[in-house]
């Protein structure tokens, strides 16, 4: 069976409401200056992005130290794709979404908001739907080693954009899977894309040394050969792991 790559990532624009990145790009093509060479300033938890445990634990792992395995993988994407704006996953609706959930290491929550708000306007974040606290907790029973989300997924973060930053308890995906050592990777698009209930997800992150998380190119590998693999399968087989 051929293989469809799927880019889940959203690019990294100059121009987004939410996240200042400065730019500056240097080169002329010149024989002084040869190349064209492209500075960024942005935040590790800006766009499409990982978050190691380091994020809200002290003594958490760091995004350089976190295991392939937890980003790389047969991902179980829970279909949501019915969602309504503002509506609060619960444990009840998360617990249906993972209706055949085996063993994977990661599960995909799936839904499309970007088709139903563009993710460079406002209204994609307030109007958002988001996890409760016993929503994430039935994440949390099914022990993934990473959680994937397309939609900004704790209702803080909306108030984010007011400056409000609520206690530490309210962030609940954060304060409940980070800290049992769960992955969040956070931000996808174009997951409607997907075709079935497995795919093999690639969310590698920059690894920058010490941080609390990073930027990633998130890419689903749709394709038979792949349901079942692991990132232990891929590494083993890589020579520069």
């Amino acid at each position: 069976m051929p293989v469809r790559f799927v880019d889940l990532s959203m690019p990294i624009t100059a121009d987004h409401f939410r996240w200042s990145t400065p730019r500056e790009v240097s080169g002329d093509y010149s024989d002084a200056k040869p190349f064209r060479v492209t500075r960024l300033s942005l935040s590790c938890h800006s766009f499409t992005h990982v978050d190691s445990r380091a994020h809200m634990l002290p003594d958490g792992r760091t995004i350089d130290q976190t295991d392939l395995s937890d980003v790389a993988g047969t991902a179980f994407v829970a279909n949501l794709r019915d969602v309504t704006p503002n509506e609060a996953l619960d444990a009840r609706r998360i617990d249906a979404a993972l209706e055949g959930y085996g063993s994977e290491g990661i599960i995909l929550l799936s839904t499309a908001w970007d088709t139903q708000r563009s993710w460079k306007s406002p209204a994609y974040w307030r109007d958002s739907p988001y996890i409760t606290r016993d929503g994430a907790e039935a994440l949390a029973r099914h022990s993934p080693r990473a959680v994937a989300f397309d939609f900004p997924q704790d209702y803080t973060i909306r108030q984010s954009l007011d400056g409000i930053v609520p206690p530490i308890g309210e962030h609940v995906t954060h304060d409940v899977l980070l800290r049992r050592g769960v992955t969040l990777i956070e931000y996808l698009v174009g997951t409607a894309a997907l075709e079935g209930p497995r795919t093999f997800l690639c969310a590698i992150p920059i690894k920058v040394e010490g941080a609390d998380g990073a930027p990633a190119r998130v890419v689903a590998f749709e394709g038979r050969q792949f349901t079942g693999a692991t990132a232990e399968h891929l590494v083993t087989a890589s020579p520069s792991s």
